[in-house]
């Protein structure tokens, strides 16, 4: 198999984590300059703090499955 037979999980590992990181740096450090007129000053702090939520779930969940197998 390309790749291996763990891409699945590495992929959702990959992604969870991606989640978490970028959500938190948007919640930690803002932009500093608008860049245009509809930007927002600041993320959005509950849909922030649900979509870490999200992305820490599927990064346990594909680290419990990649553990076990």
């Amino acid at each position: 198999m390309f790749l291996g037979e763990d891409l699945l999980p590495l992929l959702v590992l990959a992604l969870g984590a991606a989640m978490v990181f970028g959500n938190a740096a948007a919640l930690i450090r803002p932009p500093e300059v608008k860049l245009k007129e509809g930007d927002l000053a600041e993320a959005p702090r509950t849909r922030s703090l649900i979509m870490i939520g999200i992305g820490a779930l599927a990064a346990v969940w594909a680290l419990a499955t990649l553990l076990t197998i």
